[in-house]
């Protein structure tokens, strides 16, 4: 089974900038379409962003015009690039294939939005 490692979390104020990295165990050619997740506190874990092998994203609404999903299919890695960074947006953040695979998610990554 694929597993995902997550890194490049923190502790960020409003309006910053994190770039979130994700490491796939197996090569991602093989995994049609790759996404970033996130739990918040007390919430259920939604998606943020998904991104198909050839290319095309979608975005969930919170985050349209300030995230930007990447792969790069040779290093088996998928980027999230998080830009004016708010609040709300603080969440363990997961990469997982999509639709998630229940037996891949990794351990998250902790992202905190904070004067």
């Amino acid at each position: 089974q694929v597993q995902f490692v997550e890194s490049g979390g923190g502790l960020v104020q409003p309006g910053g900038s994190l770039t979130l990295s994700c490491t796939a165990s197996i090569s991602i050619f093989s995994i049609y379409a790759m996404g970033w997740y996130r739990q918040a506190p007390g919430k259920q874990r939604e998606l943020v962003a998904h991104i198909i092998i050839g290319g095309s994203t979608v975005y969930a609404d919170s985050v349209k015009g300030r995230f930007t999903i990447s792969r790069d299919n040779a290093k088996n890695m998928v980027y999230l690039q998080m830009n004016s960074l708010k609040p709300e947006d603080t969440a363990v953040y997961y990469c997982n294939a999509f639709p998630s695979l229940d037996e891949s998610w990794g351990q998250g990554t902790q992202v905190t939005v904070s004067s």
